[in-house]
Order: structure tokens, then C-alpha cells, then sequence
């Protein structure tokens, strides 16, 4: 069974907001999920996804859809419930 880190990991590559491939994510996806396992506050977190996104390709992404992400993110590290 794979550790809610690894789960955390994959999660982020599959989102692939900017429609680049899985694989072209690795570097946000270790950042998102660093902050991710830091923070439980979900509109932080979305936040930071945006931000890490828009250090990276200079696209700001919709603060909803890193919300989303931030909750399942959320969800997979204590296997609990996020409200978007």
C-alpha cells in the first residue's frame, strides 16, 4: 500500500492544470505536497498551489480548482473530510 505521501505525490502529477503530461510536474508536486503536509488550512493551501504554479509557467490557475487539490490533498494525508 502506498504512504499518503506517495498518494499525495501522484494526486498532484494526475491534476495537471496546465494540460503538460503527467510527468512534467515533478518539482510542483514535490512543493505543493511539502505544503500540503505542512498546513491543514485548505484556502492556504490553495494559495501556495496557485503561487507555485505561477513561479513555474507564469499562468495563475483558477483559486477553485487549487482549492480542490488542496482538499483532496487534505483528504489523502489524514484520510479525513475538507469542505470546499
Amino acid at each position: 500500500m502506498d504512504s499518503a505521501y506517495v498518494k499525495m505525490i501522484n494526486r498532484v502529477k494526475e491534476w495537471d492544470p496546465l494540460g503538460f503530461g503527467i510527468d512534467f510536474y515533478e518539482t510542483e508536486a514535490c512543493d505543493v505536497v511539502s505544503v500540503a503536509s505542512a498546513f491543514d488550512d485548505a484556502d492556504y493551501i490553495a494559495k501556495k498551489i496557485q503561487n507555485i504554479y505561477l513561479v513555474s509557467f507564469e499562468e495563475r490557475i483558477a483559486i477553485e480548482k487549487c482549492k480542490a487539490l488542496a482538499c483532496e490533498l487534505l483528504v489523502l494525508k489524514e484520510g479525513g473530510s475538507c469542505e470546499l
